[in-house]
């Protein structure tokens, strides 16, 4: 969320309940939460590289993301796969892990989806 200041995305858990309304739209298992999922419309949702490419795309914060976005799907897909995985698998090892999450940061709110089970516990 810090690579872009205007929220075109919005974010919601793969295990709540519209996450897994959204998976199965998208042909997936309910509780498939193996991969980062882009949904685009209501018949479009992107998984794994490609969406991190269609997300790269959008972000503004420098120039070299929209053009890897934009030049990332030369390479093949089992491969982009292979190299998303890898990440995936080892983000805190290429990173720094956060001690705070933005749920908590009221500037973000409204990017965030909530839960109507959740909401209803409340």
């Amino acid at each position: 969320m810090g690579l872009r200041t205007v929220g075109e995305f919005r974010f919601v858990s793969l295990q709540s309940q519209i996450g897994k309304s959204l998976l199965m739209r998208a042909g997936k298992r309910p509780d498939d939460i193996s991969s980062i999922v882009l949904v685009t419309s209501p018949t479009t949702a992107y998984f794994k590289s490609t969406a991190v490419l269609k997300i790269a795309q959008k972000l503004n914060s420098t120039p070299l993301l929209p053009i890897l976005g934009t030049v990332g799907p030369i390479v093949p897909g089992p491969v982009r796969n292979f190299i998303y995985e890898v990440v995936a698998n080892n983000r805190y090892r290429f990173g720094q892990r956060e001690d705070s999450c933005r749920l908590d940061d009221e500037r973000f709110d409204d990017r965030f989806i909530p839960d109507p089970e959740q909401q209803s516990l409340l």
